[in-house]
């Protein structure tokens, strides 16, 4: 096949472009009437109280890290299969990062592990699970496990957006809806479900981190008569605390409102690519992902013997594959920091044989074929 195919995809159309055409037109280049109107129809389509739009998905757990005041030294759990952001926002603020191994099925943070690290350890203040390749977290089930032990929740959501899980009541549980995680964070890079170029999004039912989230995206500066000591005019405005210029623009939501309007479609079409992979390989040496209903299907990970044998081949044959993730404990900074290869031994087993395949709406039928046909090659 002569066109590249990439592991995932931007999809930008006429309307998206009509959209931010509209947005540079208007009197608001930077910070306007969109920001709050995207953190709206987002919190909708999530299904939580509050949202607040921010720069990207790292500084969206920053802030959140922030909000929930994570301290110098405080420990905080996280899973080492996820993109360094997820435990680095715990560093960011001085906190310690303990890391618990992941379920050898789901990929996801193991609820066993975490909680043996609980039992021994009365410092950890947090954890942070990541809804890896749109597979969500039981939040139910590890809030309360979380409520046991005092802690707090941020709930990574990066790859989920439109997905759930279901809860014992029978009732689907949206990821970053809030019900059980005190605040949850999104990314909108191109690769993602929606994309904005970069820019994040935080969701919450909490209205006083919603309100000290709003700050602290803004320099920790507030314009509400409501919030502030003093006011002298209309111009006044206070500094209340030390916070950061972690704002999105008008332009980019204005993208980010008209891709929002195709988040739904764009999922099932993920289910459908999804279901043919899994038709493909079944009865193969290729190991495909054990899912349940709620999946959002960001990535689809295969696990293969030779990984890079096979990166290599479909490079050779312009099928641009990727590898999520190399586990966080294993690189030279948190190395630095005390962590060894072999504390995590399912996680490292996971690198050694994961490979993210092509993944994204506009995935044609035949490009997926080819990039079946391609790995059953190889595999061959």
């Amino acid at each position: 096949m002569d066109n590249a195919i990439p592991y995932g995809k931007q999809n930008i159309t006429d309307s998206d472009i009509e959209a931010v055409i509209a947005a540079l037109k208007s009197d608001f280049l930077t910070q306007g009437p969109l920001v709050a109107q995207f953190e709206k129809e987002f919190a909708e389509y999530i299904g939580c109280k509050f949202a607040v739009a921010v720069a990207n998905g790292t500084a969206a757990l920053h802030l959140c890290a922030l909000a929930l005041n994570v301290k110098p030294g405080e420990k905080v759990i996280t899973t080492p299969i996820t993109f360094s952001a997820s435990a680095n926002c715990v560093r960011y603020c001085g906190g310690e990062v303990i890391f618990a191994d992941i379920d050898k099925d789901s990929f996801l943070i193991d609820f066993d592990k975490v909680e043996n690290l609980l039992k021994f350890d009365k410092e950890i203040k947090g954890i942070i699970p990541v809804d890896f390749a749109g597979n969500a977290v039981d939040l139910e089930k590890l809030r309360t496990l979380a409520n046991q032990y005092g802690c707090w929740i941020i709930e990574d959501s990066c790859h989920s957006p439109g997905g759930y899980f279901t809860d014992s009541k029978g009732n689907k549980q949206h990821c970053g809806n809030g019900n059980f995680a005190d605040l949850a964070i999104f990314s909108f890079h191109p690769v993602k479900h929606i994309a904005t170029g970069e820019g994040g999004m935080i969701t919450t039912n909490d209205a006083a981190l919603y309100q000290r989230l709003l700050k602290l995206r803004t320099h920790g500066i507030t314009k509400d008569p409501s919030l502030m000591t003093k006011n002298e005019g209309g111009w006044y405005m206070e500094m209340q605390e030390l916070g950061y210029n972690y704002r999105i623009p008008d332009v980019l939501c204005a993208l980010g409102l008209s891709q929002l309007q195709r988040a739904e479609s764009g999922l099932e079409a993920r289910k459908v690519i999804a279901k043919r992979y899994d038709v493909a390989f079944a009865n193969t040496a290729i190991k495909t992902p054990k899912y349940k209903e709620g999946h959002a299907f960001h990535l689809y990970v295969i696990q293969v013997e030779n990984r890079l044998g096979l990166y290599n081949y479909l490079k050779e044959n312009n099928i641009y594959v990727q590898v999520h993730y190399i586990p966080v404990h294993t690189m030279p900074y948190y190395q630095n920091l005390g962590h060894k290869s072999g504390d995590f031994p399912i996680a490292e087993k996971y690198y050694e044989n994961c490979l993210s395949i092509p993944m994204y709406p506009t995935l044609k039928e035949e490009e997926q074929n080819y990039v079946i046909e391609k790995i059953k090659e190889y595999i061959k």
